[in-house]
């Protein structure tokens, strides 16, 4: 099983709005095969909490005028990782420090990543995501790289 066609397009367009607002090393990663909860994790990083929070709310207005809207948020108010359910996806915005540090990308590095449109990747390294050493993803600053 792969993620849905509209679990794609929805984070496509949560990516596009991340972009939009200058989030760094957007990825997207299909873990409908490891979670019966979501089809797509989408991942993006910003660099300070001002930025987290505009990512946030782009991604949010994007949705909503789709006629989607989160069943769950967690960790605006610190906006150092917010997490946002949209039931088919899952956008997990962290400040860049903490992306580096939990590493999401390494925990779910058995999960294909699907493709993004150029205007959907944001800024940053994202074109190198895997290292052929251990088959994990990893981020342009990622001392373990």
């Amino acid at each position: 099983m792969t993620a849905t066609d509209r679990a794609t397009e929805l984070a496509i367009l949560a990516a596009r709005a991340a972009s939009s607002v200058k989030a760094q090393e957007i990825i997207a990663l299909d873990v409908s095969e490891q979670l019966v909860l979501t089809d797509v994790f989408l991942i993006a990083s910003g660099a300070s909490e001002r930025q987290v929070s505009a990512i946030v709310d782009a991604v949010e207005e994007s949705l909503f005028k789709e006629g989607v809207k989160p069943i769950r948020r967690e960790g605006k108010s610190e906006a150092r990782w917010v997490l946002i359910d949209f039931g088919d996806v899952v956008v997990h915005v962290q400040h860049a420090e903490d992306r580096t540090y939990y590493a999401l990308e390494r925990l779910w590095k058995d999960c294909p990543a699907i493709p993004l449109p150029e205007d959907a990747r944001g800024g940053g390294d994202t074109g190198e995501y895997s290292d052929p050493d251990d088959g994990a993803i990893h981020l342009a600053g990622d001392p373990h790289r």
